[in-house]
């Protein structure tokens, strides 16, 4: 008999692949395991019933089904323990491949003494994981801190580990976060100020002043009188105050909500 070749898949909605079979129409396990590594056997749809038949298995060599392999696609047979092994290994793959293409951001964060350097920065998070880089922001006329910077991780996981929690940086509580900047280039104002909501009455502009300023420089602080429970603040930096939004703070004992500040537009009617 000339030699066959049957069509052998993992699974039937997978391409098979062309498996020898011998001399005597037969095909040996050992060359099914070969390119399905961990198989016992074969199965087949019969096409009347439209159910699932296994292949006939003796002492390692899998015989055709009425003597005639036909043009079916034949799916390879596991052991459960084996199958289930590799079903997770695929799982725990698939998720290091995804988590493999997450690229790492610029995490920004909050909150420097003002003493704290590009060094001392890096010394710190480089307990968590490679650094890629860090920066401290500086005036541009004074070179002092401005209270906040940025440090980038070579890996994704590590990136979620600082973010998730808060850091005691030169003695001081200090912040990460995924830069928010939802304005435009056109809108600078926009997105240096946020909205301070539920605010009490025994909030001051000093209270909120020199509680925001261990995010940033603080250039503004406005409560609307008569009182309105609200107020608005303006960073010197837009990046503080976009990473900042959507945080709920505690000022005074009062739990205040922070969100873009929107500038109202006048309808023209």
């Amino acid at each position: 008999m000339s030699e066959l070749y049957i069509r052998v898949a993992e699974d039937e909605a997978e391409e098979p692949m062309e498996i020898p079979s011998e001399d005597d129409g037969t095909i040996l396990l050992s060359s099914v395991a070969a390119q399905f590594p961990g198989a016992c056997g074969l199965r087949y749809r019969n096409p009347e019933s439209q159910c699932m038949r296994g292949v006939r298995l003796v002492e390692g060599v899998l015989h055709a089904p009425e003597n005639e392999w036909g043009n079916l696609v034949y799916v390879v047979n596991y052991p459960k323990d084996n199958k289930r092994k590799m079903e997770e290994m695929d799982a725990a793959s698939a998720v290091k491949v995804k988590r493999g293409f997450q690229k790492t951001s610029d995490l920004i964060v909050l909150g420097l003494p003002w003493k704290t350097s590009e060094q001392d920065l890096k010394e710190y998070f480089a307990t968590f994981g490679e650094v890629i880089m860090v920066q401290v922001k500086r005036d541009a006329k004074t070179g002092n801190s401005k209270g906040f910077g940025f440090v980038r991780f070579t890996d994704y996981e590590t990136q979620t580990k600082v973010v998730a929690q808060r850091h005691m940086i030169d003695g001081r509580w200090c912040d990460c976060k995924l830069p928010n900047s939802k304005a435009g280039p056109d809108e600078p104002m926009r997105s240096r100020k946020i909205f301070v909501g539920r605010c009490t009455e025994d909030i001051t502009p000093d209270d909120l002043r020199q509680f925001f300023m261990q995010y940033g420089e603080v250039t503004d602080v406005f409560i609307p009188k008569p009182f309105r429970a609200f107020a608005f603040v303006t960073f010197a930096d837009d990046q503080v105050a976009q990473a900042l939004c959507g945080e709920d703070l505690i000022i005074k004992g009062v739990s205040v909500h922070i969100s873009n500040a929107e500038p109202k537009h006048n309808n023209i009617i």
